[in-house]
């Protein structure tokens, strides 16, 4: 019996990503029984400590954990917003459209450090987000993230106001913001021209808008 209990278990996390769904649960139960947080543009923040199962071969924090460790911080970002419950309520789903991480400096071995996230600002699709890397050995920012996190089934104002029975004035974006999204459509416009997309927009006389699923990597260190 012991031996098939064991069997089973190997077979479960042979094929399934069993501590991602543990870890979510986590942040889930975790953020549930938090305050709520009743300004959206609030930054909010969540700990961290590079695990044995986080490392590469250089011992350092493997590159695509930060990507990961940012999906629990937005899910508990949105947890304590309300975004979540919110988009749910609405029929709405939101997914990322599209990701830049730029990296400053490794988080080694057992190094502690604050996932803190804040919402820049939306618009008619997405909202955006800004997560930072921050060590707590010195404050430094080890790495920075910007995120679209696109709504599907709604729209952002649809959202905020459902929440907070009201309109909201979307801040100014930054200038890196504003740089980054331009940056993102002029991506996509050279992949819709490269599949002759446009082409075809042009013929019919209309040119939709696309959403861009990718993610992009800068590597940089200081």
């Amino acid at each position: 019996m012991l031996l098939l209990v064991l069997s089973a278990l190997l077979l479960l996390f042979c094929n399934l990503d069993v501590w991602y769904f543990l870890r979510g649960v986590q942040v889930f139960v975790e953020a549930w029984f938090l305050p709520r947080i009743e300004d959206i543009l609030a930054e909010q923040s969540i700990d961290g400590m590079v695990l044995p199962h986080d490392l590469d071969y250089l011992g350092h924090m493997n590159n695509s954990r930060y990507l990961r460790e940012c999906d629990f911080a937005r899910f508990h970002h949105y947890m304590r917003n309300g975004l979540f419950m919110a988009s749910r309520k609405l029929g709405a789903k939101m997914v990322v459209g599209a990701s830049t991480i730029r990296y400053r400096r490794s988080l080694a071995f057992r190094e502690a450090f604050q996932i803190r996230t804040k919402v820049l600002g939306w618009d008619e699709k997405a909202f955006y987000l800004e997560q930072r890397f921050v060590s707590k050995r010195d404050d430094f920012v080890s790495a920075v993230m910007l995120c679209r996190q696109n709504v599907v089934g709604s729209s952002p104002e649809s959202i905020i106001e459902f929440i907070y029975k009201k309109q909201i004035e979307c801040p100014l974006f930054p200038e890196e913001l504003k740089h980054w999204i331009s940056f993102i459509s002029a991506s996509s416009q050279a992949l819709r021209a490269e599949s002759g997309l446009e082409d075809k927009n042009k013929r019919r006389g209309s040119t939709p808008l696309g959403l861009l699923y990718t993610t992009q990597n800068w590597l940089c260190f200081h």
